[in-house]
């Protein structure tokens, strides 16, 4: 199974961190955000990898080249200066990402999610993780169900973690360009096509310089 990271983000609540360097390349513990996610991705046995990047994208191609550094074998899906929204980036990578079901992972994450309970699980359009609501996202995003069907009902709600699979039907008579991601799978979720799994263990959405900090001191002191 291939994996894509989503790493084309501007990274605007990161400034002035991401004026000049792409919010994926910002350290963490001795290596780069997106470095610590390539790392996961290669132990639980994703080395085919796809990133498609925008904003300063030309810096993570020579920090990463080819991947052969980590074991992976990396491939770009560039999309210019502005960033084409989540469903656009993944619709311009099709071609590297293939026919079959594909692992896509948010590169502004941290998690200790195990990546290798995904390579062998059924899925009809797509498959999400979902997590605690953080205090910045307290509504959440989605329900799971009794089946273990994603819903948009229900009296508890999670928030979508950034780390799905996903059919390359779902993205089927979507044109080329900017599009956003919610949309389709709100879609398909109300045609129920989406399963789901809630996710206990750490995890940790990077979008602030003080989040960052917390997550460097966190990764320097945990050994």
């Amino acid at each position: 199974m291939k994996a894509m990271i989503l790493a084309a983000g501007r990274g605007e609540r990161m400034r002035p961190l991401t004026d000049h360097t792409p919010k994926p390349l910002l350290p963490v513990a001795g290596k780069t955000i997106i470095e610590h996610t390539i790392n996961q991705l290669i132990s639980a046995g994703f080395h085919d990898i796809i990133i498609n990047h925008a904003h300063l994208g030309q810096q993570i191609e020579n920090h990463l080249g080819n991947g052969q550094q980590y074991g992976a074998n990396i491939h770009y899906s560039p999309e210019g200066e502005q960033a084409l929204e989540t469903a656009g980036g993944i619709i311009n990578a099709l071609p590297l990402l293939g026919d079959e079901v594909f692992l896509v992972v948010n590169g502004d994450i941290a998690t200790n999610f195990p990546f290798a309970e995904l390579k062998n699980l059924a899925v009809d359009l797509a498959h999400l993780v979902l997590v605690e609501n953080p205090e910045h996202h307290p509504q959440g995003d989605f329900g799971l169900d009794s089946t273990g069907k994603v819903t948009e009902n229900g009296t508890e709600h999670y928030t979508f973690s950034g780390i799905g699979l996903y059919r390359p039907e779902l993205f089927s008579n979507i044109p080329a360009g900017s599009s956003k991601l919610s949309p389709l799978l709100r879609q398909a979720i109300a045609n129920q096509r989406v399963s789901g799994q809630k996710f206990a263990g750490f995890w940790m959405d990077i979008g602030t310089p003080e989040r960052l900090q917390e997550l460097d001191f966190l990764y320097t002191t945990r050994d």
